[in-house]
């Protein structure tokens, strides 16, 4: 698997807070471990998409992370709102993680990642259109 990162990311990621500099990089290394791990993801690119690190496979939906100095305590991942992303995972895991609306998983800053069931989500993210149309996305 080749990954196109672009200097901008890690840039933004540095102007970042440290603690908060640090998730993003841990959140980051998940994504990127789990398109290694995946069939479908042959290359991933690493862009800014609004102003926030974004993760793009052929097969994939965007993936986007971000901090905000509105929410400090806070970093997020987001996938497309008009998906089934969000859905599902609220479907599959209801008492684990903590969703804005159909767009965004948002975590603290102080508290560990699941880790397991965040590769999972990431994974159907990744492979969206293959997975798109099979019960819970397959996962």
């Amino acid at each position: 698997m080749q990954i196109r990162s672009t200097k901008p990311v890690q840039k933004l990621i540095n102007s970042y807070p440290p603690r908060a500099a640090k998730r993003l990089g841990e959140l980051r290394q998940l994504i990127i471990e789990t398109a290694e791990e995946s069939q479908w993801v042959e290359n991933l690119e690493e862009t800014l998409k609004w102003g926030e690190p974004s993760y793009i496979s052929k097969y994939g939906s965007t993936i986007r992370i971000d901090w905000k100095p509105k929410r400090p305590t806070e970093f997020a991942i987001y996938f497309k709102c008009t998906s089934r992303l969000v859905p599902t995972f609220r479907e599959l895991f209801p008492n684990r993680f903590r969703f804005d609306g159909n767009r965004a998983i948002i975590f603290n800053l102080d508290e560990g990642l699941p880790k397991h069931e965040l590769k999972l989500c990431i994974k159907a993210a990744l492979e969206y259109h293959k997975v798109k149309h099979l019960p819970l996305l397959g996962v």
